[in-house]
């Protein structure tokens, strides 16, 4: 049974889940089913999680993924650390694990080993591969990217280039807890849990149906995104009279004519070559420019202002640090107060879904090493003698000062 703690209303409060993962594509499963009432109990080694030391561009990956989480840091090599894990997988409805293949099994945590402790337990591997040919191999959100086509659809041609962000670790995730709840619905039909595994190669080809689908359809192998063959005639950044940048769609002949009515450029109406959005596409080289000029000679605020009341799609070329202040992500105080490393706190944004009147909040920091670690085997049942013990003989890590660590 979980924790009491202000998340016991939210749609997964009551479920237990013991989180065996690091970097991002299973910190970001667990994290979708804590923001949801799951107690997650994030299972890290005596030395802590290896996230927690990243830098540069992943400095901030701990905070981000492992907030409204439980942190118990146990020596899984000991003896008297893997009997810890049986009891606490004994009172777990699930367990993530995103290590390298086989290492759960090594460590004799593997679904074989935990099922015989808990039958009703939905056991979820998030790796590289599902099951296949491939499944011994390790893999990275951006090694599949570049194996399954995504790197050399988003670059230009001849330069295949990793997305922005790590969407396929995060998609991942997304779809391991996907198949977590569906195994929690179905074991309410039959009294037992079940393996579940999501992979970051299969997630990745998942993304790329759209484009293997239009490849089939017309023939054609589908060139890069910058090198692409539009849909839609105006679909474009374009540089505005302040030097800023806007994308600007007209996907639509309404569109379209509310653009060109409000410009007072009816000579486009007219034009039987401009009719159609068909028409339009055959004519991009001649109606882009057109439209650069018109844009060009307004500032980005008198655009948005514009196609906002105007009902065109448009947006100003942001940069991450842009949404700290954004009023969409702000509105109804939803962005999170995170704390990181150094004293930092920052506004994240939450989960992106709205279910009823839920709150789906900060309930917890990002733990520090072992901050939890006496207040779950205390659930257990251990006495503060016993646990004092464990952690003298480095089984497990208690950490008192877990505030001032978190912050420093």
């Amino acid at each position: 049974m979980a924790a009491p703690h202000t998340g016991d209303t939210l749609p997964l409060a009551g479920i237990r889940v013991l989180e065996f993962c690091h970097a991002i594509m299973g910190p970001s499963a667990g994290l979708i089913l804590a923001d949801l009432g799951a107690d997650v109990i994030k299972i890290e080694p005596t030395e802590g999680d290896s996230t927690r030391r990243l830098v540069g561009f992943a400095a901030g990956f701990f905070g981000t993924f492992n907030r409204n989480k439980r942190s118990v840091a146990i020596d899984l090599k000991a003896n008297e650390g893997h009997a810890l894990l049986h009891r606490l997988a004994a009172t777990a409805d699930v367990v993530i694990e995103n290590y390298a293949p086989r290492t759960m099994d090594r460590l004799g945590c593997g679904y074989r080993d935990l099922a015989k402790t808990n039958p009703r337990l939905i056991y979820c591997a998030l790796k590289g591969f599902l099951s296949g040919p491939y499944e011994h191999r390790p893999a990275l959100d951006e090694v599949v990217q570049f194996m399954a086509g995504l790197a050399y659809m988003t670059g230009p041609p001849g330069q295949p280039l990793r997305a922005g962000a790590s969407v396929v670790d995060i998609m991942g995730g997304a779809f391991a807890v996907i198949g977590i709840q569906a195994a929690l619905r179905e074991r309410e039909r039959t009294g037992r849990g079940q393996l579940v595994k999501s992979a970051l190669f299969e997630s990745t080809a998942f993304l790329m149906a759209q484009h293997m689908a239009g490849q089939a359809v017309t023939g054609r192998a589908p060139p890069p995104m910058p090198a692409r063959e539009g849909a839609w005639a105006i679909y474009e950044p374009f540089a505005t009279a302040d030097h800023e940048q806007i994308f600007v769609g007209l996907t639509s002949d309404r569109q379209w004519r509310r653009f060109c009515e409000h410009f007072s450029r009816s000579d486009l109406l007219q034009n039987p070559d401009y009719k159609t959005n068909e028409d339009r596409v055959r004519a991009r080289p001649v109606l882009l420019p057109i439209v650069a000029g018109i844009v060009a000679r307004h500032t980005l605020a008198e655009l948005a202002e514009l196609f906002d009341r105007i009902d065109i799609p448009f947006s100003p070329v942001a940069k991450p640090g842009d949404l700290f202040d954004d009023p969409q992500l702000n509105a109804g105080a939803r962005m999170l107060e995170v704390d990181f490393p150094g004293g930092v706190r920052a506004k994240i944004p939450r989960l992106p879904i709205e279910i009823g009147d839920h709150d789906l909040a900060l309930h917890r920091q990002a733990p520090a090493i072992g901050e939890h670690t006496a207040e779950v085997l205390a659930e257990l049942g251990l006495t503060p003698s016993e646990i004092e013990t464990l952690s003298r003989h480095n089984i497990v890590t208690v950490n008192a000062n877990a505030e001032r660590e978190r912050t420093t």
